[in-house]
């Protein structure tokens, strides 16, 4: 081999080489595909060539891409159109290998094939690239092929090139065995990579799914959860989108990479995952006095109690007149009995307006529970007289604003609690490692008074604080929740607005929120339309 034979094959190694470390190093696969088949080309000097890759039964190759530089071809790969060539069966309808087309021979029997001049060659057909020809004027002669397996010596695509050029004049010529060589080499290098990518996106896509399978436990529990679950995901990646096209103010340096969108996606995935640890019967309080049912039916039935008493005691009185023949007795006895009655009709709608806890309660309706309280006895299923109301009723029915006591908000609190417990258990890989901290963030408040932590608005990452918001406004304009109205935008907007006056939520972020309409966008898709109110 003359020096300069050896220099140049040299060079095409060290070309070889870093064409393998760039593979290596790229995530998107549709960009790895057209990378793969333009290093072949650029490395054998190819005018044109085709990447197959094995169609998803494994009954054919379909093509990826297609490039032809003399005609300035590019099919497939990003922002290209994609190829519309039927697929290669790789037998035929007996079983036998379809043994006629080039690229399904070398992918069957596990060879590289390379012809000098298609024209000229009789093994196989080639009518399809004739016609190619007649309609474009492109003479097709050099063909290599190259089969592409994976570690497990899988068929996972082949690799084509199409007229290789000469160094001087750019004649079409043959693929030497060198070319031969080279591109066997690439495209193991290939495999390799295309393999990696796949088993990444396979495990991504497996991990994607076990956040979904948590997600739909959680909505098999409560509707109104698994709802929260999808939207307030939605809504931290458009206003992380915002934040990220800010070039002025606070945000400014703020900047997202492709692997950081996907962990504060899954962050937001994940962010109440936690709740899978909660009674459904505290999620779902829809009423002060619901556990697995509503027990304010459980009152109505001793106000129906109180009302068969107090007419029995009323036809006692009135049989112990008969003798006398009072008539103006029992007519004072059936007013009484009328007054009595419509005295326990109305505590009874008044107890079951407290029960909903849709309005903040006075201390004046607090106590006016308790004294209805006091003031009764029923007679109970052991006939016993009991207390009306038993001290546990008493003290749900005088929640002053909600339906949940705080023992109960303490369990509802708790599922962050859980939510960082089960987060950090797990062996994060390192561009997901902050998964916890955003996902265990969004219940603090700016001044420090959220829970759990007490963190302050300088010890939180700008996207554990985009969660919180995330998760107040979806909290608020929700319709789907048992226990409120979803709000409409500029009721939302204003309540916000005070949140961020107090020190709750981050007044940079509530900022682009507002100027950038991030809160539209999110209407848009869903809120009701009633909901909407502003623009």
């Amino acid at each position: 081999m003359g020096q300069d034979s050896e220099h140049a094959l040299l060079e095409r190694l060290e070309q070889l080489n870093r064409i393998g470390a760039a593979l290596s190093r790229e995530r998107d696969t549709e960009r790895l595909l057209a990378s793969i088949l333009d290093a072949a080309k650029e490395l054998l000097g190819a005018d044109g060539g085709t990447l197959y890759r094995v169609r998803e039964d494994g009954q054919a190759l379909r093509f990826a891409i297609v490039r032809t530089d003399s005609l300035g071809l590019r099919l497939g790969g990003p922002g290209e159109e994609a190829p519309q060539f039927p697929d290669l069966p790789l037998h035929q309808a007996d079983g036998s290998p379809n043994d006629r087309l080039v690229a399904v021979h070398a992918a069957v029997h596990d060879r590289t094939v390379n012809i000098a001049d298609a024209y000229c060659q009789k093994n196989f057909d080639f009518s399809g690239t004739r016609a190619f020809d007649a309609r474009t004027g492109y003479r097709s002669q050099s063909f290599l092929t190259v089969p592409m397996k994976n570690h497990e010596h899988e068929l996972i695509g082949v690799l084509q090139l199409i007229n290789a050029r000469a160094c001087e004049g750019g004649a079409v010529r043959a693929f030497s065995a060198q070319d031969q060589h080279l591109a066997e080499s690439l495209a193991s290098q290939a495999a390799i990579a295309l393999s990696n990518r796949q088993l990444i996106g396979q495990l991504e896509h497996l991990f994607e799914s076990f956040v979904q399978l948590i997600n739909l436990a959680i909505d098999e529990k409560s509707p109104y959860t698994g709802g929260h679950c999808q939207r307030v995901p939605a809504l931290t990646m458009a206003l992380a989108e915002a934040a990220h096209a800010c070039t002025q103010g606070p945000l400014a340096e703020f900047a997202m990479t492709e692997r950081d969108r996907y962990e504060l996606k899954m962050a937001g995935l994940l962010h109440d995952c936690g709740k899978i640890t909660t009674p459904v019967h505290v999620v779902d309080k829809a009423t002060k006095l619901q556990t697995i049912f509503d027990r304010i039916d459980l009152i109505d039935t001793r106000f129906e109690v109180l009302k068969r008493d107090a007419q029995i005691d009323t036809l006692r009185h009135q049989l112990a007149l008969r003798p006398v023949q009072d008539a103006v007795a029992e007519a004072q006895l059936q007013q009484q009995l009328q007054q009595h009655m419509r005295q326990l009709h109305t505590e009874r709608d008044f107890l079951r307006s407290s029960n909903q806890g849709s309005e903040a309660m006075s201390e004046a309706a607090q106590q006016r529970v308790r004294d209805i309280a006091q003031a009764h006895q029923w007679r109970n299923p052991q006939g016993v007289r009991t207390a009306f109301l038993t001290a546990e009723e008493v003290d749900n029915l005088t929640i002053r604003a909600g339906t949940l006591t705080q023992a109960e908000r303490d369990v509802i609190n708790h599922h962050i609690v859980a939510t960082i417990k089960m987060l950090e258990s797990l062996p994060w890989p390192g561009h997901l490692k902050n998964v916890p901290e955003y996902a265990g963030g969004h219940h603090e408040r700016m001044d420090g008074r959220g829970y759990p932590r007490g963190l302050t608005r300088e010890q939180m990452s700008w996207q554990a604080r985009m969660l919180g918001l995330a998760d107040i406004f979806e909290a608020l304009t929700a319709v789907d929740r048992p226990y409120k109205r979803g709000m409409k935008l500029s009721e939302a907007l204003a309540i916000m607005q005070r949140m961020t006056d107090g020190g709750h939520i981050d007044p940079d972020l509530f900022a682009i929120f507002v100027r950038e309409r991030v809160y539209l966008r999110y209407a848009q898709q869903f809120l009701d339309p009633a909901q909407v109110d502003i623009d």
